[in-house]
């Protein structure tokens, strides 16, 4: 059975290619998400990538993730900060979850350090730009056989 990785993004991102470039880079959002598929396509596994500006969106895939038993790559973007409702529905994942941000956080504005997500987290990779989430993809792909 394939291994299914709903890779989700949160607000803001759609604007990549555009937004403040220099720290989230050059990359546009379709090229994320041809990047994604390409990566999963590759590792075998079945990607599905999403992106949404509504909280309430993305706490409805993470259900569906929790439900189904899949994985998630994520990047809550602002969400990260202050978002208990995205932390808790992460909390429910019974696959692992790979918190992903573009951008060095820890690095930028304080309001930035913190990601509530994190504690709930498998792992979480920052600062690497749109590579983090090839990485995520790869590191999810090596422990497949792996529980949770």
């Amino acid at each position: 059975m394939t291994m299914r990785v709903y890779v989700l993004n949160g607000p803001n991102l759609g604007r990549l290619g555009t937004r403040q470039v220099d720290v989230y880079g050059v990359t546009s959002y379709a090229d994320l998400v041809k990047l994604c598929e390409t990566t999963g396509r590759d590792l075998g596994l079945d990607v599905i990538v999403r992106q949404t500006d509504a909280e309430h969106e993305l706490l409805g895939w993470l259900h569906a993730a929790a439900d189904e038993g899949a994985a998630v790559v994520l990047n809550p973007a602002a969400w990260s900060h202050y978002s208990i409702a995205v932390r808790d529905a992460c909390a429910m994942l019974r696959g692992p979850l790979v918190e992903v941000h573009i951008s060095n956080i820890h690095a930028r504005e304080e309001f930035r350090h913190h990601s509530v997500v994190s504690a709930v987290a498998t792992g979480v990779i920052c600062g690497l730009g749109v590579d983090g989430y090839r990485l995520a993809l790869h590191h999810l792909a090596n422990r497949r056989d792996q529980p949770a």
